[in-house]
C-alpha cells in the first residue's frame, strides 16, 4: 500500500505539470499509471479501465482548479469562450460516461490506445491546424463542446488535446488556447466524474474504498500531488520553448499506446 501511494503521488505530480505545460490533460499520464497500479490494489481486472478513467477525471477536477488560477493570473484565459463551450462539454461528458458504462474494459482500453496514438503523433510531428476561421457563435461552440466532452469522458482527460487544436484553428493565440483549454477542462472533469460515479454505483463488483468508478485512495494521492505541481507547469508554459519536450512526450505516448494495444488485443 505504501509503495502504491508513492506511485500515486509521483503519477499525480507528473500529470499536474503536464496539464499546465502542454494543455493536453493529465489523463494521458493518469490513466496509464492507474492501469499499472490497479493490478496491485485489489481492483477487479474487468473494471480497470472504467476505474482508471473515472478516477482520472476526478483528479483532473482539482488539477484544473489549480491550473486555471495560474493561467488566470496571467490574463490568458478567454472566459467568453469558456462559457460558450461549457454547456456542450457538460452534456457531452455526461453522455460519454453513460456510453463508457456500456462498453467492456477491453473496448474502452482500445479506444484509449487509439487516442494516445493520435495525440502522440500530433505532438511528435508538432502539427497544429492553421488558423482558418474565427470563433463560431453559441451554437457552434456548444456543438464543438459536445464532441470534446464525449471523447474526453471516454478516455479520462480534461479535453486539452482537442480543445487546443480547435481554438488554434479558430485563430486563438496558442498561449490563450492552452489557458482557455485548462479552464474548459474543469466542467468536463466535473461532469465526467459525476457521470462515472452515478453509472458505477450500481456495479456489484466494486472494490472497497470506491465511489462509483472512482477509486478513492488513488484519487487522494494523485490529486494532492497534481494540485501542487499544476502551477509549475503553467509557469513553464509561459517561460520555455516547450516544442522539444512536447515531441519527447509524444514519443512516450506512442510507446504507451503500443503497450496498450499489445495488452488489449
Amino acid at each position: 500500500m505504501l509503495q502504491d501511494l508513492v506511485f500515486y503521488l509521483l503519477g499525480g505530480a507528473a500529470a499536474g505539470v503536464l496539464a499546465g505545460l502542454f494543455g493536453v490533460g493529465g489523463g494521458t499520464i493518469l490513466v496509464p499509471v492507474l492501469l499499472l497500479l490497479f493490478g496491485h490494489s485489489g481492483v477487479p481486472q474487468e473494471l480497470w479501465m472504467h476505474m482508471a478513467v473515472g478516477t482520472s477525471l476526478a483528479v483532473i477536477v482539482l488539477n484544473a482548479v489549480s491550473s486555471i488560477r495560474a493561467h488566470h493570473r496571467r490574463g490568458a484565459v478567454r472566459w467568453p469562450i469558456v462559457w460558450g463551450l461549457t454547456p456542450g462539454v457538460v452534456l457531452g461528458a455526461l453522455g460519454g460516461a453513460w456510453i463508457a458504462d456500456g462498453l467492456t474494459s477491453r473496448t474502452l482500453g482500445l479506444i484509449f490506445a487509439i487516442f494516445l496514438l493520435l495525440v502522440g503523433l500530433q505532438l511528435l510531428t508538432a502539427r497544429q491546424p492553421k488558423p482558418q476561421r474565427q470563433l463560431p457563435g453559441f451554437a457552434g461552440l456548444a456543438g464543438a463542446g459536445g464532441v470534446i466532452g464525449v471523447v474526453s469522458a471516454l478516455v479520462g482527460i480534461g479535453g486539452g488535446s482537442l480543445t487546443v487544436p480547435f481554438l488554434a484553428w479558430c485563430n486563438v493565440a496558442m498561449a490563450q488556447a492552452v489557458a482557455t483549454s485548462a479552464a474548459v477542462g474543469l466542467p468536463i472533469a466535473i461532469a465526467g466524474a459525476v457521470g462515472f460515479i452515478v453509472t458505477g454505483l450500481s456495479h456489484a463488483g466494486l472494490p472497497a474504498w470506491s465511489l462509483g468508478y472512482i477509486y478513492l485512495p488513488a484519487f487522494i494521492g494523485m490529486a494532492g500531488a497534481g494540485m501542487a505541481t499544476a502551477p509549475l507547469g503553467a509557469r513553464l508554459a509561459h517561460a520555455l520553448p516547450a516544442q522539444r519536450l512536447k515531441q519527447a512526450f509524444g514519443a512516450f505516448l506512442l510507446l504507451v499506446s503500443a503497450r496498450m494495444f499489445y495488452v488489449m488485443l
